[in-house]
């Protein structure tokens, strides 16, 4: 049995926590301002993250759909095609993603403007963006060695980037004249 597996739930999740906490003391003042100018500007958005991060970008299409945007998630069958004045926005915390890089090709051949988050904003897959969030969070790219979080692998980048995205929708939220009430009323009826 490994030390961690011995501490307490409550003395990993206050390490868990300070991680996450020095994540966000490391994000300069307003250094979300392009991504929401971006995301504000778009006419149409298209969001792609594989995995874990695909996750997260699908928790954040959600609240840009409460919030009455134009919002799809790629692989879903019913997203448009992307023209000038859209945004594909990709999630490639390691800083590469073929994938990502075939889709920011086919949007930006489409006149399209590329929105990048990730935790490596030198690596391939930002280099190609032209707004790109810098999360400094631990991916799997570094999850080895060093001073690590007590989160596994990339755990540490997922759980910054769902903190982040509800943090930029209260931007948006203000930015667009929206309110809690106008958002619920735009929540599926389904459940």
């Amino acid at each position: 049995m490994t030390a961690q597996n011995k501490e307490s739930l409550a003395s990993l999740a206050t390490r868990a926590l300070g991680d996450l906490g020095k994540v966000f003391a490391r994000l300069a003042p307003g250094s979300e301002a392009p991504l929401v100018d971006a995301i504000v500007a778009a006419k149409r958005i298209a969001i792609y993250g594989a995995g874990r991060e695909g996750l997260q970008m699908d928790g954040f299409a959600m609240r840009l759909f409460h919030l009455g945007l134009d919002v799809h998630v790629v692989g879903d069958m019913t997203v448009p095609p992307l023209r000038s004045g859209d945004l594909l926005f990709v999630s490639s915390g390691p800083g590469a993603s073929n994938i990502g890089d075939a889709l920011i090709t086919a949007a930006r051949e489409a006149g399209a403007k590329i929105a990048v988050v990730t935790a490596q904003p030198r690596a391939r897959t930002p280099s190609r963006a032209d707004v790109v969030f810098h999360i400094p969070a631990q991916t799997m790219a570094d999850d080895q060695g060093g001073q690590l979080s007590v989160l596994p692998m990339g755990s540490l980048f997922e759980t910054a980037q769902m903190v982040l995205f509800e943090i930029i929708i209260l931007a948006l939220r203000d930015r667009l004249g929206e309110n809690a009430e106008t958002m619920r009323k735009r929540h599926t009826n389904l459940e």
